[in-house]
């Protein structure tokens, strides 16, 4: 342990999870975690010390992170039996980084605060790629004293870490980022798919189209994938089906129109119906070569 090191409680160790607490732990923190059923070998020859539960985590880490799936998922882990709550004394914090209903994150940060305790949502973007280098884009919301407090946390796990503003910002700007990507990759679906099916040879046009406007991350990387056909999952379209919804249920909250939105979450919806949810969302193309008849190439 270093002398800036902090005792970092991690629940939650996913695909995401586990790199970002394995980032923590080469950082110098003291890591206490709590996961569900086997511990994967690289956490249990991390020398994190494992615990029975996420209230264990609680009682001896000074800061909690939660790195779970769904909103269901964090409140069962913060408020359930054995929950992060029933841990927590005075002067503690909470930080979730888990991708949630930006509603439920203030009702959450206030049941939190009414022990005592900071809360800071703080969701990521970079997938299992950022993760593991250390890249990620964190997005926080909540006060500033605990955004400080966080920061050689956040430090350790990403790159671009912004405070947006108060509790339930971060969780908005999550499903913010969620549409943006959900889109391009539909959009990068269909150009492919449209450049294949007329007969141009897809890894060329993309390896064209990365030299102009049309140029992103999804193009690069996801854009690669439909072509080798590398579906192994670095975020699933469960989880992104799931965060589309969060925007669809706050825009009607919201009265705003996202139609591109819900166009696209339908294109998932027919994913999710032949069976490829647990596939990485870049496998949105396969409903689209599913409409045309056609693969951008072949298994």
């Amino acid at each position: 342990m270093t002398s800036q090191s902090q005792k970092v409680g991690f629940v939650g160790l996913g695909i995401m999870g586990t790199p970002m607490a394995l980032r923590l732990q080469a950082a110098g923190h003291q890591l206490f975690v709590a996961t569900r059923g086997k511990v994967r070998p690289e956490i249990a020859e991390s020398g994190m010390t494992v615990c029975p539960g996420a209230r264990a985590v609680a009682e001896r880490a000074d800061i909690v992170i939660t790195m779970v799936p769904d909103t269901p998922d964090v409140e069962k882990v913060l408020f359930g039996q054995d929950g992060v709550s029933g841990g927590l004394s005075k002067g503690k914090l909470v930080i979730d980084m888990s991708s949630i209903s930006p509603i439920a994150t203030k009702d959450f940060a206030a049941r939190i605060n009414a022990l005592g305790c900071d809360y800071l949502d703080a969701p990521v973007s970079g997938g299992e790629v950022g993760a593991k280098a250390g890249t990620l884009t964190i997005m926080v919301g909540g006060p500033e004293a605990a955004f400080a407090r966080a920061t050689p946390l956040f430090e350790a796990m990403g790159k671009n870490i912004t405070l947006v503003g108060p509790n339930g910002a971060g969780q908005t700007t999550k499903v913010a980022n969620q549409i943006i990507v959900a889109l391009n990759i539909a959009a990068v679906g269909e150009a492919l798919v449209f450049a294949s099916k007329a007969g141009a040879d897809p890894a060329k046009v993309r390896q064209a189209l990365m030299g102009g406007f049309a140029s992103s991350r999804i193009l690069e990387v996801h854009g690669e994938r439909m072509i080798k056909r590398t579906f192994n999952p670095g975020f699933r379209i469960a989880l992104h089906q799931k965060d589309l919804n969060l925007a669809l249920q706050g825009a009607k909250a919201l009265g705003v129109a996202l139609p591109n939105t819900a166009s696209t979450a339908q294109t998932m919806q027919a994913c999710a119906a032949q069976g490829w949810d647990q596939l990485d969302h870049s496998a949105l193309v396969k409903a689209l070569e599913l409409m045309a008849a056609h693969p951008v190439a072949p298994e």
